[in-house]
């Protein structure tokens, strides 16, 4: 049996999230859902396997529900395929961010950087003195990463800010392009680097799975896999299962 795994996002208001956790909860536990959502008065963030059907309803439910009211009208969804279940339980949790980067002043819902495409990102990548910057953990970078991107050399994505703080000017580094796996980190910290002063923040709408979903291999600047936080381990191009010698290094919270 193949499973279609769902990794989505959104940057909205929810207000209310604390009385989503429940009724989120049983519409994924009525389909046989498994896998982790969080839900926080920022937005929703989150990774899900189950049937096709099971997975398309949840996503019907998200978009078009009476749940949400139609405030997931901008979600980020990237689909795959999992031969095996690569989730062992169901947990909605309730977060203070979707994504713990730390700092409160910082809020995607009002300010974030310029979206690119990934029809778009190798274009940009020839830009004359453009700071590449991966923002994800040291584990993941070394699994792959993007021609000539530097790494913040982090352990958990709250640590960005003293990278930026220690290495980045925005008086000298005037353009800035960011990406992560999904889009939801390097969209958090366009935010925060907006808010710092940097004038020309880029990063890659939907993040490396959205660009290896999209870019054929022959035209791609990625090397290497892209490490998933799941049982699957690492994706390559066109998100195909890759096995890993990383896979002990795998870190449970889809939030850091």
């Amino acid at each position: 049996m193949t499973y279609k795994v769902a990794a989505l996002y959104q940057f909205v208001s929810l207000p209310d999230f604390r009385d989503l956790q429940e009724p989120l909860q049983a519409i994924c536990a009525a389909r046989e859902i498994k896998g982790t959502l969080l839900l926080a008065q920022e937005g929703i963030n989150g990774t899900v396997a189950g049937t096709a059907d099971a997975i398309d309803a949840l996503v019907a439910e998200l978009v078009n529900g009476t749940l949400f009211g139609g405030r997931l009208d901008n979600l980020e969804l990237k689909f795959s395929t999992a031969a095996d279940m690569p989730f062992q339980r169901l947990k909605v949790r309730l977060k203070k961010e979707i994504v713990t980067l730390g700092d409160p002043q910082t809020d995607p819902t009002k300010n974030v950087g310029t979206y690119v495409d990934a029809a778009d990102w190798n274009a940009l990548l020839e830009t004359p003195d453009l700071v590449l910057i991966d923002t994800r953990n040291q584990f993941e970078v070394a699994m792959g990463t993007f021609d000539g991107a530097i790494d913040p050399n982090t352990a958990r994505f709250s640590e960005f800010k003293d990278f930026v703080k220690r290495q980045l000017d925005p008086t000298k580094h005037k353009k800035v392009a960011m990406f992560c796996t999904g889009g939801i980190r390097c969209e958090k910290a366009s935010s925060y680097m907006l808010s710092q002063g940097f004038e020309e923040v880029f990063h890659l709408k939907g993040g490396i799975l959205k660009y290896l979903e999209e870019i054929p291999q022959t035209q791609s600047r990625w090397n290497g896999e892209c490490f998933v936080f799941d049982e699957r381990t690492a994706l390559g191009h066109g998100l195909t299962e890759r096995s890993s010698s990383s896979a002990q290094q795998r870190d449970s919270h889809i939030d850091d």
